[in-house]
This record gives structure tokens, sequence and C-alpha cells, in this order.
């Protein structure tokens, strides 16, 4: 079983990894981008049994910023 765990800064905080990935896609030529959000994405193997709920429980811990950044997790 995996979980597939995606991290993204909340809605207000700044990302300046976003901001440069906009203005290097504008000086390739790609003017239509307005804006870019950066986030991450986390794999997880886990064993059998491994609850959605453990998983939250690993972002609230560890995985995510809960103060700057909300995550969502998937199954798979």
């Amino acid at each position: 079983m995996k979980a597939r765990v995606h991290v993204m800064l909340k809605n207000g905080v700044l990302d300046p990894q976003g901001e440069a990935v906009r203005h290097a896609l504008g000086a390739l030529g790609f003017d239509g981008v307005e804006g870019v959000r950066q986030g991450k994405v986390i794999e997880l193997d886990l064993a059998d049994g491994t609850s959605e709920a453990q998983v939250k429980d690993m972002c609230e811990k560890l995985l995510a910023n809960t103060v700057i950044e909300s995550y969502s997790v998937e199954m798979i």
C-alpha cells in the first residue's frame, strides 16, 4: 500500500520559488503564466494496515509545516 502526500504553501504565504519559476518561464517566452505555486509530493510505502489517519498524523508531526503549508493525502 502507498500514500501520496501533496504539500503546498497556504494561500497568502509568499512563494519565492514559485515566483522564480514564473519569471524563468516568462524569460523562456511563456508569457501566459500569471502565477506559480510550487509544492512537493511525498510518496510513502506503507505496511498493510496503515491507516489514512496515521498518514495524516505523520503530516501534522513531520511532513508538513501546518503553520504555512496545507496538505492532502491520497491512499493508492
